[in-house]
């Protein structure tokens, strides 16, 4: 019954991978079997990761070659994907078809695009590129944890950060009726978020200091979001939204406002949302406006709202590589392998982050 389960990790040395590494390291029943980097195999995982050195003292990274006689000497296993957009589908692809051959079950949340929208034409027309698997498609759910009690599929796709911060505010309005479809978002993220390979928006030299917007009204994540709802309470909903690049290396604050049908205090909006989340041990509720720091480097998330006549505000805040990425993955595998969801995920943030 407490047997480990072997755990794949795609996506070599992103932030995202490292962070699913952290975790891994603590959980009791995910044992890390390999980590896969085509670039780095071979080399130590501590190299890449110094702060994980003590959980992973001699761990080097996989070719993919390693990686699949690996997954066939199991009876199963978990794989997340943290490789980038566009490179998932081909992997997870590759990995599944070997596990079948070979009578492994092998389960994936996916942590990139790649299967966020329901069909192949979906996806190109926003990532503007062909899907790499579309007959994968239909084995994936892109969904919350919190926002869907049965799953249908073998697998999960995790939607993004930003998408992940957004939902948790904006689902409950749509889902009780309580805001009109328009909704207007507007969220800050840290520089991880971006990415390890700096760029001029996210070299620290040029971020520090610094607020500036990106995308606006025309990110990608406004069409994931707007498809999560949908298939979340059944609603459509018009996503108007503007990131914006934040001097902080991890988190994510999330404002959705929106206009009531009806005129509510804020003490109504807040019941909803407790009330919407009432059976969710990782989304707190508060009666005050949310902090970051409060749960950056956790799998915990924090709302709040403000209510005056018919315009609301909810606030949202995250922790973009745990719960909006690695963490919401590991939440969603313990899920898949009927474990509970809090699994290796308690843990509280650390504070003054």
């Amino acid at each position: 019954m407490n047997a480990g389960i072997p755990a794949f990790v795609l996506g070599g040395t992103g932030y995202v991978a490292g962070e699913l590494l952290r975790l891994i390291a603590g959980h009791p029943r995910f044992e890390l079997a390999a980590v896969l980097s085509d670039s780095h195999p071979g080399e130590p995982l501590a190299r890449a990761f110094t702060h994980l050195a003590s959980a992973y003292p001699d761990t080097a990274f996989s070719a993919l070659s390693d990686v699949e006689h690996q997954l066939s000497q199991v009876p199963h296993c978990a794989i997340f994907s943290a490789a980038p957009h566009g490179a998932s589908a081909a992997l997870i692809d590759t990995l599944l078809a070997k596990a079948q051959a070979c009578g492994t079950r092998a389960r994936v949340v996916d942590i990139s695009a790649d299967f966020r929208f329901r069909s192949a034409q979906a996806f190109e027309s926003i990532y503007g590129h062909a899907h790499s698997a579309p007959a994968r498609l239909d084995e994936f759910t892109c969904a919350l944890p919190e926002q869907l009690s049965a799953l249908q599929t073998p697998h999960v796709a995790h939607p993004g950060c930003f998408a992940t911060a957004t939902l948790l505010a904006a689902v409950p309005l749509i889902a009780a009726a309580l805001t009109t479809p328009r909704l207007f978002v507007a969220g800050i993220t840290g520089s991880t978020g971006s990415g390890r390979k700096p760029t001029a928006g996210t070299h620290h030299p040029l971020r520090h200091s610094d607020l500036y917007s990106y995308n606006a009204l025309t990110h990608r994540h406004a069409a994931e979001v707007a498809a999560c709802i949908q298939s979340a309470c059944g609603a459509e909903a018009d996503i108007a939204f503007v990131p914006h690049s934040g001097p902080f290396a991890r988190g994510i604050h999330v404002t959705v406002q929106g206009e009531l049908r009806t005129a509510r205090d804020s003490a109504h909006v807040v019941a909803a949302l407790r009330s919407f989340y009432s059976g969710a041990p990782f989304v707190r509720v508060l009666d005050h406006a949310p902090r970051m720091k409060d749960v950056v480097a956790s799998n915990y998330a924090h709302l709040s709202a403000v209510a005056k006549g018919r315009t609301v505000a909810v606030f949202c805040v995250i922790d973009n590589l745990a719960k909006g990425a690695a963490g919401g993955a590991l939440q969603w595998m313990n899920r898949i392998f009927d474990l509970p969801e809090t699994t290796g995920l308690t843990a509280p943030a650390p504070g003054w982050t």
